[in-house]
């Protein structure tokens, strides 16, 4: 970095909270009690992010008179599910790309299932009243360098092939810089109908209202400490009680799961972003964005950025940072060096906007698996279903999550459950220090491969055969 756009970028950070935006928010709702002594319900939900709230929301949908509970750690929306960018994705696969390389045989149908899967979250939106500015207005996956121009028309050529081009357009240099303007963009390819942006924390405080609403029994700062048979039934331990549930279901995500065998498949990733002032008119006129969708870049190491409601811009990815062993710490919610490269990266796309200063800077875990896609399954003889393994796009696909894991807790046989997605689990991640290592030659190899053309060295292509892959 040149000594004069370190200076500007870190400029741009003296008066950066170090807190996520969406959370400071004086319309947050107030903690609910925690669970005391012993509770009985038909349908246990362990996570209050948005796994959870989906599941809780979908089983009184199904069936009104069940009883069901959920109990979150903390308060809910605190961790991944209130601290994202907002990009709500019809998308089950991380992509296009990533489900034509691992399911090619049922991607129409996945895809025909993301897309109803979002039209169920605006749907619900609108019926509960959701006030999480929701604006389905696609995003715009943007070249910056010549190859990745090519390898966007690649990918549109596939799937007009597959029949499945409806909603997307390619965008040359003029047309992308015409919707949004940086020098650094050379083309894109708009996918207008497939991607919502939202307040991610306004809609996990909107479900747990709308969960409240239908009767379900929600209890904060009540983690789940521990899993075991009773019965007919199952009970999961909790610091000042218990719940007694005829079936439970798992949205932990992130944090070590109740069935320790599904811990082995998800390793943390730590995510970074930040978010600007509000632009001046001046200033988001210099831009454009007047249709305001979602971006992201096609490097492997990508950002994502995105406007908000009251013209601010968000501007988070690119590092991915693994921290050994797979630990949590909350001290890794902060990397100033990070925010240092990102502002510095934010400024490079938007020359226009120097000046401009960040309010906010924050960081997080989200889950990975080394398919970059949810995986889900069941446990003590089909009582408790899990889903976990969203890689970075839970905030719409965490509804789908959902409904897989009552079809699977009920027994029955859906076109979700008859999915090799859902049937299949991705490869482990090996225990340390390979897996340590690995994710560490992986990212190194991501990187050369951003600075030469895109071409892929023979590590990241043993890998590519072997099903595996580090993302977030």
């Amino acid at each position: 970095m040149a000594p004069v756009a370190m200076r500007l970028a870190a400029q741009s950070l003296s008066d950066a909270q170090p807190v996520p935006f969406w959370l400071e928010d004086p319309g947050k709702p107030g903690a609910l009690p925690a669970l005391t002594g012993t509770e009985k319900c038909d349908l246990l939900v362990v996570g209050g992010g948005y796994s959870g709230l989906w599941t809780a929301l979908l089983a009184k949908e199904r069936e009104p008179s069940r009883d069901v509970v959920l109990i979150e750690g903390r308060e809910v929306g605190w961790a991944a599910s209130g601290r994202n960018g907002g990009f709500c994705a019809a998308s089950l696969t991380h992509g296009f790309g990533n489900g034509l390389a691992r399911w090619p045989g049922e991607l129409p149908k996945l895809e025909e299932l993301g897309e109803r899967n979002l039209d169920g979250i605006e749907e619900a939106v609108a019926r509960y009243s959701l006030d999480c500015d929701f604006e389905r207005t696609g995003e715009i996956d943007v070249a910056t360098e010549p190859y990745q121009v090519d390898e966007l028309h690649e990918v549109y050529e596939e799937i007009d092939r597959l029949g499945l081009a409806d909603g997307l357009e390619l965008l040359d240099r003029d047309a992308v810089r015409a919707e949004v303007d940086s020098p650094t963009f050379l083309g894109g390819l708009w996918d207008r109908r497939g991607v919502a942006m939202l307040n991610p924390a306004k809609l996990a405080w909107g479900l747990k209202r709308a969960c409240l609403d239908l009767g379900v029994r929600i209890f904060e700062n009540t983690p789940g400490l521990e899993l075991v048979s009773v019965g007919a039934g199952m009970g999961v331990r909790t610091p000042y009680g218990r719940v007694l549930a005829r079936r439970v279901a798992l949205g932990t995500n992130v944090f070590p799961s109740l069935v320790k065998r599904v811990r082995h498949y998800t390793v943390p990733v730590y995510d970074y972003a930040l978010m600007t002032e509000p632009l001046s008119p001046e200033q988001l006129a210099s831009v454009g964005w007047k249709n305001r969708q979602g971006l992201g870049d096609s490097a492997n190491q990508f950002h994502y950025f995105r406007i908000t409601a009251d013209n601010r811009i968000l501007w988070g990815g690119y590092d991915a940072i693994y921290p050994f062993g797979g630990k949590l710490d909350a001290e890794m919610d902060q990397r100033p060096e990070t925010y240092l490269k990102l502002a510095e990266h934010f400024f490079r796309c938007f020359p226009q906007l120097e000046g401009l200063r960040f309010s906010h800077a924050w960081g997080g875990a989200i889950d990975t698996c080394s398919r970059f896609s949810a995986f889900f399954g069941t446990a003590y003889k089909g009582k408790v279903a899990y889903a976990a393994g969203f890689t970075g796009l839970g905030v719409g696909a965490t509804r789908f999550g959902g409904d897989v894991m009552l079809d699977l807790l009920a027994g029955e046989r859906t076109e979700r459950t008859e999915l090799d997605m859902v049937r299949s689990k991705p490869l482990p991640f090996p225990p340390e220090p390979i897996a340590w290592a690995g994710i560490g030659i992986t990212k190194w190899a991501m990187a050369r491969a951003d600075e030469n053309g895109g071409r892929r060295n023979l590590w990241l292509k043993t890998m590519d055969r072997m099903g595996l892959g580090f993302d977030s």
